[in-house]
């Protein structure tokens, strides 16, 4: 019970720092983020770890400051990083509890092991996909009894093509809004590819 508080007294702090702070810390990387880039990403860290900015809004100002590659190197190490952090918080607090509700019942348990079994696809495909609320993969693979470098290696890999979109928005806004058509269209049809992949996945596995 004590580790459980610590880690909730840890979530709660960091999140009452982001919902109180966010805005001036987003204000910061817009008006300083050229001065450090290791204190740039642990704000973008602490903003996707609980985003009470939208995540891709970040992005967006880091790709107007730094351009498109570095920026989405630095969205996503942000982005990767609150991800990790999250799955490790969750998990030396609270995986036990996760294991007792997830195998409570009989469909739920079969879910969780059919999850379990593909767990590396499953989250690097979820990743591709911006639209899936990171939170809920977090902790999900957190109270699972996926391995920490499974998924942080699937969680990271995921994450680079909807960081690279972010930042690269936030540039082509500011040095070239017409290229935005362009940047629409290719993760249109990205996102199409893996829906496909997915979809193909998915029959494959329950085939298995």
């Amino acid at each position: 019970m004590l580790r459980k508080l610590f880690v909730l007294m840890i979530l709660v702090s960091l999140a009452l720092v982001a919902l109180l702070y966010g805005e001036e810390l987003a204000l910061w990387i817009d008006q300083e983020g050229t001065e450090s880039i290791l204190i740039t990403a642990a704000i973008a860290t602490l903003l996707s770890l609980f985003p009470i900015i939208p995540y891709p809004i970040i992005g967006g100002i880091l790709g107007a400051i730094y351009g498109s590659v570095l920026g989405s190197f630095v969205t996503w190490v942000g982005s990767a990083a609150a991800s990790i952090i999250m799955f490790m918080f969750v998990r030396y607090g609270y995986q036990d509890w996760g294991e007792r509700v997830l195998n409570r019942y009989a469909t739920l348990a079969r879910i969780n092991g059919l999850f379990e079994r593909n767990a590396f696809m499953t989250i690097f495909l979820t990743r591709l996909i911006p639209i899936v609320p990171s939170i809920i993969v977090n902790i999900y693979s957190a109270l699972s009894r996926v391995g920490f470098w499974g998924y942080a290696i699937a969680s990271s890999l995921g994450k680079i093509p909807s960081m690279i979109l972010f930042a690269t928005v936030g540039s082509t806004i500011v040095h070239n809004p017409l290229g935005l058509v362009y940047v629409a269209v290719f993760y249109g049809l990205f996102l199409l590819v893996v829906y496909s992949c997915y979809r193909l996945w998915v029959r494959y596995t329950l085939n298995k």
